[in-house]
């Protein structure tokens, strides 16, 4: 089977603001995805965008690829007007999945970084222990479908719109430095911002958890070739899209 397939929308949902769903049927047979593993996908007809655009596996479900994502640039935008019925081309999936959880697990989510950890919540239902913050309540997506998957969950925003008010890495720490976290730890998975994955990195230091983070970077081919989505490792600089998205929280350098 090659990665690289023609895919049919089947349709494409808004969910708020600049977010949507693009759910599209793979016209030959692919590889099955894992989650936290992404595709490169077609944005339009013509040759502008001449790159194709990195998304996270939101979804795999009844044959469909599902596509939670943010309109953010020219890439998306154009993304976002394909309709039912439209083909495109798409590549993958690529980069490395998550690692099975042994058991229960703590996932750490920010904003639309909830679309590459939703499929690892859904394929072990009731056992994540949820951690979701966004800017507001208009950056928490899927929230309801989300919850669901979950054995139990902490919402939070900055502005106090939605959950409890502050960062959701507040919370986290309190439940890592527990005690019933201590005597029995989980693996942590997290995708968001930056700043919520640094943070995340200083609080567990010298804790020795499983933590696992994906990274979020510009690409351009997707298989590693171009080099452009390289991140300092301490082993030297790796590729995002080859060696991650996912990687180990303690062998990024996040100075």
């Amino acid at each position: 089977m090659s990665r690289l397939f023609k895919a049919r929308v089947v349709k494409h949902t808004a969910v708020k603001g600049p977010f949507k769903v693009l759910s599209v049927g793979p016209l030959s047979e692919i590889i099955p995805p894992e989650p936290g593993q992404f595709f490169m996908l077609q944005t339009s007809s013509g040759s502008d965008p001449l790159l194709k655009r990195p998304l996270s596996l939101f979804r795999h479900r009844d044959g469909e690829l599902q596509f939670l994502y943010r309109i953010r640039g020219k890439g998306t935008a154009c993304l976002s007007r394909v309709a039912g019925g439209d083909v495109i081309e798409m590549l993958g999936p690529l980069g490395n999945a998550y690692p099975v959880p042994p058991g229960d697990f703590v996932v750490s989510a920010g904003g639309i970084g909830v679309a590459s950890l939703f499929s690892l919540m859904e394929n072990y239902k009731q056992r994540a222990r949820l951690y979701y913050g966004a800017r507001n309540s208009d950056e928490l997506l899927m929230l309801d479908e989300t919850k669901v998957l979950a054995k139990d969950f902490c919402i939070t925003t900055d502005d106090g719109s939605a959950g409890s008010k502050g960062l959701i890495t507040e919370p986290l720490m309190e439940f890592i430095g527990s005690s019933s976290f201590r005597e029995s730890p989980m693996p942590i998975y997290a995708c968001g911002p930056s700043p919520m994955l640094r943070a995340l990195a200083s609080i567990i230091k010298g804790k020795k958890l499983d933590c696992y983070v994906s990274l979020e970077e510009v690409m351009a081919c997707g298989v590693g070739a171009c080099l452009g989505c390289v991140t300092r490792t301490v082993t030297g600089y790796q590729r995002v899209c080859k060696e991650g998205p996912v990687f180990r929280i303690e062998d990024i350098i996040w100075e």
